[in-house]
């Protein structure tokens, strides 16, 4: 290669004669060029017979898309745990489909003692009563409790994995209309 003073070059044309660039690219996005080279490998049937070809693709390695936690995911993943986002979100719907449960095992208990022939003696009806104050309340904490996980959550999680606040006061009236006391 030959030394060019790069003063002189200001003085002088240049002679040289650039060699054409071949540019595959001109005129088009490069987007568009992968493009035209993914059809025509299609065409020519390149991607036929392919291993795993209709199999579900696996992600047994989850790194590229957990960034700077990757490892700190795998190491979760590994032992059957979670990240504490996922473990709150589990923690709350467990919660509240055990409370439900609950509600729903007093709703068949009064169900049953009112259809029975004979109508309940005076203890089976105080001590229903009183399951049903205590369940109230039990639900009525329960239910707040659960508020406060999910305002942790949202406030730790992205908006996509944001949950609603449980309205506790109209589940409550919900739940002490659908179980009557008895008189």
């Amino acid at each position: 290669m030959d030394f060019k003073d790069w003063r002189k070059a200001r003085d002088k044309p240049n002679t040289d004669p650039e060699p054409p660039r071949d540019n595959k690219f001109h005129g088009r996005r490069y987007r568009d060029y992968i493009e035209e080279q993914i059809a025509e490998a299609r065409e020519r049937g390149e991607f036929d017979n392919l291993p795993g070809f209709g199999k579900p693709l696996r992600f047994d390695n989850d790194d590229f898309y957990a960034g700077d936690r990757a490892l700190a995911y795998g190491l979760l993943k590994s032992h059957g745990f979670a990240p504490a986002e996922i473990e709150l979100a589990k923690e709350i719907r467990t919660g509240s489909e055990r409370a439900e449960a609950k509600l729903e095992r007093l709703r068949q208990r009064g169900r049953a003692l009112r259809a029975r022939r004979f109508p309940p003696s005076a203890n089976e009806k105080r001590a229903y009563n009183a399951s049903v104050e205590k369940t109230a309340v039990e639900y009525e904490q329960t239910m707040r409790e659960l508020n406060r996980k999910i305002l942790t959550l949202n406030l730790t999680t992205p908006v996509a994995m944001h949950r609603p606040l449980f309205e506790v006061e109209k589940l409550v009236r919900r739940f002490r209309e659908s179980c009557p006391l008895f008189g």
